[in-house]
This record gives C-alpha cells, structure tokens and sequence, in this order.
C-alpha cells in the first residue's frame, strides 16, 4: 500500500486495488475513541467519500493490544448532560454507517464499548480468536449511548443483546462469531490479512453495483416490503444501463461459451 495521508491520531494509506486501510493510531491508549481522533475519523470519511477508487475501507487498530479500548473515560467523566445530547460518538457511528464503500473492521484485542459500537457500525467485522468485546458501560453508571442498543439487537438478536449490555459482559472472539456479532474470527496475528482478503473479494466486484447493494441493505431495514422492492428496483434499474454491466456479462458469457 502506498500511504496516501497522515493525521495525529490516524494513518491512512491506500492500495492499487483501491482498498483504504485507516489505522486507529493511540497505541499508547488502546486506542481509545476521544475527542480528537472522532474529529480526525469524520475528517477522513469526509475526504474519502468522493472518492471514486475506493473500493473498500478497513478500520483496524495500532499495537495489537486493541482495536479501540473504548472511549477515553477521562474526558467520558467530565462530560454532563448537553455533552450526551450532541451525540459526538453517535453522530461519526452513523457517517460511518452510511459511507458509501463497503466498510470492514479488522478486530485484534479490545473492542469494548465505543470500540465495540464502532465496530457494529461497519458493514463487516472480522476479529481474532483472542479478541475481547462487549459493552461494559453499566459498569461505569452509563449505558451504550453510540449505537448499541439499536445496533447490537440486529446482529444477535434482542435476547442476547439485552443479556450483554444489561450484564456487560465480555465475550471473546469465538462466542462473538457464534452469535453473529462478527463475521469471521481467524487465528491471533492474522486480522489484517484476512480483512484484506475479504476486502479484495468485494473490490473485484462492480463499484457501482456492491454501493447500490449496500444502499439497498441499508435502507431496506427500516422500510416497508413494497418501499424495498421500489428502492431494489430502482437501484436495479440503474446498473442495467451500466457499461460495466454489459462488459462484465459479455466476459462471462463468452468465458462460457469457451468452456462449453
């Protein structure tokens, strides 16, 4: 990858293949989510979301030790009730949510509360089998207050969603993917590469299409059958006068017809 730009709490670089990878850069912190790196991260969604060669973006962690801890409880402790009301973590989750590449978190070591809620705010999540997540915050007199407690239900259903945020517990990576709370788990140390993997498959699919499909995901979950299908069809639409889609088509028919 050749590094494309630089802020004080992120890298970021960029590949031939059109797959960014942002680095979530605290290592000395876990790389727990404050005030500045929230800044840097919609920063940087902002600046990548015209981007055409984008394929993919993968958030990963520094260090090893975590992909974020959680957010800085030093400045979590200092905020009061207006604080909460600005939504500063939820705001960012949601721009997160609704970049328009695919988004993959690389999960290696915590991901615990805001660590965790910004893993759930990606499309796809792939962890370590000794990575640790959860949403302790009861613990800390808080609840999930960036996403969990509408994120979490979706992906593991809302039985064990209650079980993990009223309890706070911990699960590591193993029981993560067993409750689909993370799409893949692989072996400690091979995170990244996995990620890369995925985001490799997904990149060699029409841009266009894999957006459209991600739009289409998204919305499809708070609207009605009939609204669906017009936004699937719509999309659908769109694509059937793609040259892309004419191109791809002919390759594989003719591809067939060899083989035949």
């Amino acid at each position: 990858m050749d590094q494309q730009s630089t802020y004080k709490t992120l890298l970021f670089e960029m590949s031939e293949e059109g797959v960014g990878l942002c680095t979530l850069n605290r290592p000395e912190a876990r790389n727990a989510l404050n005030q500045e790196m929230v800044s840097e991260i919609r920063s940087l969604l902002d600046e990548l979301s015209g981007r055409k060669d984008l394929k993919v973006l993968i958030l990963t962690g520094a260090g090893g030790k975590a992909f974020v801890s959680g957010a800085d409880i030093a400045e979590l402790r200092d905020r009061n009730r207006f604080d909460a009301l600005l939504r500063i973590n939820s705001k960012l989750f949601r721009e997160l949510e609704s970049f328009p590449a695919p988004t993959i978190a690389a999960i290696s070591g915590f991901a615990l509360g805001g660590g965790c809620e910004l893993a759930m705010a990606c499309d796809l999540r792939v962890c370590t089998e000794g990575s640790k997540l959860g949403q302790p915050e009861v613990a800390l007199g808080i609840i999930p207050g960036a996403g969990a407690t509408y994120r979490l239900p979706k992906l593991v259903g809302l039985g064990r969603a209650r079980e993990l945020i009223l309890t706070g517990r911990i699960v590591s990576g193993s029981e993560a993917s067993e409750i689909g709370l993370v799409n893949r788990v692989v072996p400690d140390g091979q995170v990244l590469e996995a990620a890369r993997e995925l985001s490799l498959t997904i990149a060699r699919n029409s841009p266009l299409a894999v957006r459209l499909a991600k739009q289409s995901l998204a919305c499809g979950q708070e609207m009605s059958t009939d609204c669906g299908m017009a936004l699937e069809s719509t999309a659908q639409a769109v694509l059937f006068e793609d040259e892309e889609k004419h191109r791809r088509m002919t390759a594989f028919l003719e591809k067939r017809k060899r083989r035949d």
